[in-house]
C-alpha cells in the first residue's frame, strides 16, 4: 500500500532518540529548549514552544487570548476536529465560514460574520498552502480580534518568501507522524509575542513556577502538556532534513500537476507563484459526476493498493455539532467534501511509486465513468 502520507525515519533519527534514552533527562531537559529553538530559527520567528500534540498547543493559544464562556472565533469547517472542538473546551462558540475551492478560509466572507462576542479569527493552511495570512491580519486589526493559525499542515511552507507562523499572533504547528517532520505525536506555538510564549510555557507544565530548592506556587491553572526530550531528540533530527522532505514532495506534485492537467476527470489546486507549500496533502477535485462514484473509487484504490483518503468532512456535520449548535449549511465546504480525494505525495515515495498512482488513478476513474453509466 502506497499510504496518501507517512513518515521518513532514517538511522540518524534513531540514534538520536537512543542516544537520548541512554541520558539523564528522558523529559524536561535541555533538548526540549534546542529543538524550539531550533524550530524558532528555521521559522524566523523569536519563540517556539513545543506541546505533546497541536490540539495542546490550540488549547493553549485559546486559553491565552483569555478565550471564554460567550466569546466567539470565525473559524473554518473543513479541518480536523481540533481547531474548533478546543474553543469549545474554553466555553466558546466556533461560527464557521465557507472555504474557497483551494479549501482554505474565504476571507472575503469574514467580516459579515463578526460580532461583539467574537474574539478571534482561527484559520486553516488546509494541505499547506497558505492562507492569505496579511488579509486576516490587517482585517483583525480593524476589529481588535486576535488572529490563530493552525498550520498543522504547514511547517516549512511559505508566502512572499517568509515562513508561515511570522504574522498570526499565535501559529501552530503539528507534528504528528504523517506530518512532514514528527516528534511521534507533538505540536507547538511559534509567535513573537514574548507575554504570549511566557503564558503558553506556564500553561504547558500545570500553571507551576519554581521559586527556591523544592519551593514551588501555582499561579494559574494548567495542564501537563509538556514535550519529552525523546521526541525533541527526534524532532530534531527530522528537522534538519525538513526543506529536503518539501522539495521531494513538490517533485512528486509537480509530476502530478502536469500530468492530470486539463484532464476530464478531476482538477488539482495550483498554489499561487507567490506561496511555497509543504504538500502535507495533494488534493484532487472530482467533477461533479463522479460524486456520488467516490465511495466506489476510494475502495478500488485501496484494493489497488493506493492509500487515498478524504479531507475533510465539514466540523459542523458531526452529530456532537449537530446536537449542540443545529444544523448548518456552507455550500462549498460541502461540494468541496464531496469532491475531494487526497492521493499519495510524501518523502518516502519515489518517482514510480507517483506515476503508477497516477496510471492507477485514471484506470480506476475510467472504469466508473461517473454516475449516468
Amino acid at each position: 500500500m502506497i499510504p496518501y502520507s507517512r513518515q521518513s525515519i532514517d538511522q540518524s533519527d534513531i540514534d538520536a532518540v537512543v542516544e537520548t534514552l541512554k541520558g539523564d533527562f528522558l523529559t524536561g531537559g535541555k533538548i526540549v529548549s534546542d529543538f524550539e529553538e531550533a524550530l524558532a530559527h528555521y521559522l524566523g520567528v523569536k519563540h517556539v514552544c513545543v506541546m505533546n500534540s497541536a490540539t495542546s498547543a490550540l488549547h493553549v493559544a485559546y486559553q491565552i487570548i483569555g478565550l471564554h464562556e460567550g466569546d466567539e472565533i470565525i473559524t473554518t469547517p473543513l479541518s480536523f476536529a481540533a481547531t474548533s472542538n478546543t474553543a469549545i473546551q474554553c466555553g466558546a462558540k466556533p461560527i464557521f465560514c465557507d472555504i474557497k475551492w483551494d479549501g482554505n478560509i474565504d476571507e472575503r466572507k469574514i467580516e459579515a460574520l463578526i460580532t461583539p462576542q467574537t474574539k478571534a479569527v482561527s484559520a486553516v493552511d488546509f494541505g499547506g498552502n497558505p492562507v492569505e495570512i496579511q488579509t486576516l491580519k490587517n482585517l483583525c486589526n480593524t476589529h481588535k480580534l486576535f488572529l490563530i493559525d493552525d498550520a498543522s499542515h504547514a511547517l516549512g511552507s511559505e508566502i512572499d518568501g517568509q515562513k508561515v507562523g511570522n504574522v498570526a499572533d499565535m501559529t501552530i504547528f503539528s507534528f504528528h507522524a504523517i506530518k512532514p517532520i514528527t516528534t511521534f505525536e507533538g505540536g507547538a506555538i511559534a509567535t513573537n509575542n514574548t507575554e504570549f510564549y511566557e503564558k503558553a510555557k506556564l500553561l504547558r507544565s500545570h500553571g507551576v513556577v519554581k521559586k527556591t530548592h523544592w519551593n514551588s506556587d501555582m499561579i494559574v491553572l494548567g495542564e501537563n502538556y509538556r514535550l519529552s526530550d525523546v521526541a525533541c531528540a527526534l524532532g530534531l533530527s527530522q528537522l534538519k532534513r525538513l526543506d529536503s522532505f518539501i522539495a521531494k514532495r513538490a517533485d512528486i506534485a509537480r509530476y502530478y500537476d502536469e500530468r492530470f492537467q486539463n484532464n476530464p476527470y478531476f482538477t488539482t489546486i495550483a498554489i499561487a507563484p507567490t506561496k511555497k507549500s509543504s504538500y502535507h496533502l495533494y488534493p484532487i477535485l472530482l467533477s461533479s459526476s463522479l460524486w456520488c462514484a467516490k465511495e466506489e473509487l476510494f475502495e478500488s484504490l485501496h484494493v489497488k493498493g493506493i492509500g487515498v483518503q478524504v479531507h475533510y468532512k465539514p466540523i459542523y456535520q458531526f452529530s456532537y455539532y449537530k446536537e449542540r449548535f443545529g444544523e448548518h449549511r456552507l455550500a462549498n465546504a460541502e461540494d468541496f467534501y464531496r469532491a475531494e480525494l487526497s492521493i499519495p505525495c510524501h518523502q518516502g515515495m519515489r518517482m514510480e511509486d507517483a506515476t503508477l498512482v497516477a496510471d492507477t488513478l485514471i484506470e480506476e476513474i475510467e472504469k466508473i465513468k461517473g454516475c449516468n453509466r
